[in-house]
């Protein structure tokens, strides 16, 4: 029902990149570049600066997106009372992810959810948890799912999965195969962490704060912006990581990372699903936001 001109100008100014809504949208990258350039002609006027590094919305790229996110929602109402009537969970729905449980987690939950519902069309997109905040209150995705606390006071978080952070090492490492180490040693290995900003960075950095060691004696060697690029850094022996126990199970399968037990330090979390303050959103994420609870009610 929508333009689909306006689906790709939204997609491209959620992702800041046209090469990331190409891989969202499923088109070349030349194809979303014609479809921007087609909508800006139409309108006669420029929406995305493209003179940096990253692109950037121009004063009217950002005053369309706020029309075009509001017809999106409206359309998306319309089709799911449409399909109300049929005493069916219709529509679609925008999903936010933080890269942990994005690659590893939400297509369990999602591949379980769409068989009950299938005429929910859903679209994810993923980034660190503060991305992902940022794009719930823009109203670019309805339901968010994170991997640590949310530093916004204007969403509402539910614990929906609990995770624990494990410390990874190279097969070949001295650690390999040690009942234990010292909390001390952290401070002689390089370190793989996570870039500023996101969810699992904070929660190690707090847990390793609380167990008594100063952050800034530890070798960060390198900040990746996935966990998947700190497990490759981890097998290529670039330094020692930390990462989500859900996300190793084919690395320690395949015997290229061996898990490393650091005394004294326990890193749990708790894996949330977040959406705006308010009353929850009516049809796809209602449905979505109850199944998703009932998941870690039936793992308790």
């Amino acid at each position: 029902m929508e333009n689909y001109r306006l689906k790709v100008f939204r997609a491209v100014a959620a992702q800041a990149s046209f090469r990331k809504a190409s891989e969202a949208l499923h088109l070349s990258q030349p194809a979303v570049s014609q479809h921007i350039h087609a909508l800006e002609e139409e309108l006669g006027t420029r929406l995305f600066d493209r003179s940096g590094a990253r692109i950037s919305l121009t004063p009217a790229g950002k005053l369309l997106l706020k029309y075009a996110e509001r017809s999106a929602r409206v359309l998306d109402e319309a089709k799911t009372a449409l399909l109300r009537l049929e005493g069916e969970v219709s529509g679609a729905l925008r999903l936010g992810a933080s890269t942990t449980i994005a690659q590893y987690i939400l297509p369990r939950i999602l591949g379980a959810f769409l068989k009950g519902n299938a005429k929910v069309t859903l679209s994810v997109i993923s980034g660190n948890t503060e991305e992902i905040v940022s794009l719930l209150l823009k109203d670019s995705v309805t339901l968010g799912m994170i991997e640590g606390p949310p530093l916004s006071k204007e969403v509402h978080t539910e614990k929906f999965l609990d995770d624990r952070m494990v410390l990874i090492a190279p097969r070949s490492h001295e650690w390999s195969g040690v009942a234990g180490v010292p909390l001390a040693s952290l401070e002689q290995v390089p370190l793989l962490l996570r870039e500023q900003g996101s969810g699992s960075r904070r929660v190690v950095e707090k847990a390793i704060r609380k167990a008594g060691l100063s952050l800034n004696r530890l070798q960060i060697a390198m900040e990746l912006d996935s966990t998947e690029a700190i497990i490759s850094g981890v097998e290529a022996g670039l330094g020692l990581g930390f990462v989500s126990e859900w996300a190793i199970e084919k690395a320690f399968r395949l015997g290229a990372v061996s898990l490393v037990r650091v005394k004294g330090l326990e890193i749990r979390r708790e894996l949330t699903l977040v959406r705006k303050t308010g009353p929850l959103p009516e049809g796809p994420a209602a449905s979505f936001w109850r199944f998703a609870l009932a998941q870690h009610s039936e793992r308790k």
